[in-house]
């Protein structure tokens, strides 16, 4: 009879630089959304995932701090979810041992995120880098997290998730992990530079102009959205009128997912506008949403403390979590004294 598990979400962003809306529409929104819902909650800011590449420490304990001001400014509640960082809670990088002894170099060779962020210099790729897979996958199991909120580009790690899972299960003849479900939906799930529709808005874009940062005032966030690249044509009515046109599609699309609604009920409503009339309704709205939550962040980082507290209680909770399934993997696999 197979294993019935708690319906428990686990997902997580990495400390390596400030949040942008790309962070914010394509996953904490959904963690809000997916939060008090039908499953139990787990959000962590995956440290030990941004130390892959180089990381200046200071920067890092700042960045985590802020984005654990962001989870909570944007509606995390920390009572409601567990929220921590994954380097207090030891048994992701305990377990992420078990799973590199699973997973196989063949797997991981084929990781498109690997082979896009190491570029052509792959030999000079840390360890660390190649392996993210297998300690991302222990991040999901450790908690036997059932459902996984992730963005597009993250599908296939998750995909690796679930072929760990079932090779462990296996070779071991249990049905102890489960096979993990990538949720993948809304309108703007992979959010496109505000310079270029054709590329993810990212913190690391050398133009500050192609992305909307968490921290951004109500003004910088109005001039970005004006400024936005666009093309001549007006706004069509039906989607198929947005093929070929990603700049148009960007912003219609972040519309849709700002105003919880469809790319589809937006087109019906601005079809036929020019982006002179439909820019305005875009930055007042996204004002509206976004400069509550950059005013709460930064009330937030003045209290860095009450930060940290927050963060080492959630380690605790999720180590409550994961420590017994640990011990589990650890008498499965053979381990003596677990």
């Amino acid at each position: 009879m197979a294993t019935t598990f708690t319906p428990r979400v686990f997902s997580g962003i990495q400390p390596s630089g400030g949040l942008t809306l790309g962070n914010y529409l394509g996953a904490i929104k959904r963690f809000v959304d997916m939060q008090g819902a039908e499953f139990e909650t787990i959000y962590c800011m995956v440290d030990l995932h941004a130390i892959t590449v180089w990381q200046d420490p200071a920067d890092l304990r700042k960045n985590t701090r802020e984005l654990c001001a962001g989870f909570i400014a944007s509606g995390i509640d920390p009572e409601s979810s567990v929220l921590f960082n994954q380097s207090q809670v030891p048994e992701h990088t305990q377990l992420g041992w078990i799973f590199n002894t699973v997973a196989r170099m063949g797997w991981l060779n084929r990781m498109t995120q690997f082979k896009d962020k190491a570029g052509k210099n792959r030999e000079n790729s840390s360890v660390g880098l190649f392996a993210y897979p297998a300690l991302m996958a222990a991040d999901i199991l450790v908690y036997h997290a059932t459902h996984v909120p992730v963005g597009e580009d993250q599908k296939q790690h998750v995909e690796l998730t679930r072929d760990i899972a079932a090779k462990f299960n296996h070779d071991y003849g249990v049905d102890f992990f489960p096979v993990t479900e990538p949720v993948i939906e809304g309108a703007a799930t992979r959010v496109m530079s505000l310079r270029d529709g054709s590329k993810k808005m990212s913190k690391s874009d050398p133009s500050d102009m192609s992305r909307i940062n968490m921290t951004d005032d109500a003004d910088a966030i109005a001039q970005k959205i004006r400024k936005a690249r666009t093309d001549p044509d007006a706004l069509p009515s039906e989607v198929d009128g947005l093929k070929d046109r990603p700049e148009a599609r960007n912003l219609v699309n972040i519309f849709a997912a700002m105003n919880d609604s469809t790319v589809e009920a937006v087109l019906a409503d601005v079809g036929g506008k020019q982006f002179s009339e439909f820019k305005p309704l875009l930055a007042d709205l996204a004002v509206a949403k976004l400069s509550p939550i950059s005013s709460e962040m930064a009330r937030l980082m003045e209290h860095q403390d009450e930060i940290d507290k927050i963060l080492a209680r959630g380690a605790e909770r999720a180590r409550a979590l994961a420590a017994p399934i640990l011990k589990q993997t650890y008498e499965i696999v053979g381990m003596v004294g677990a």
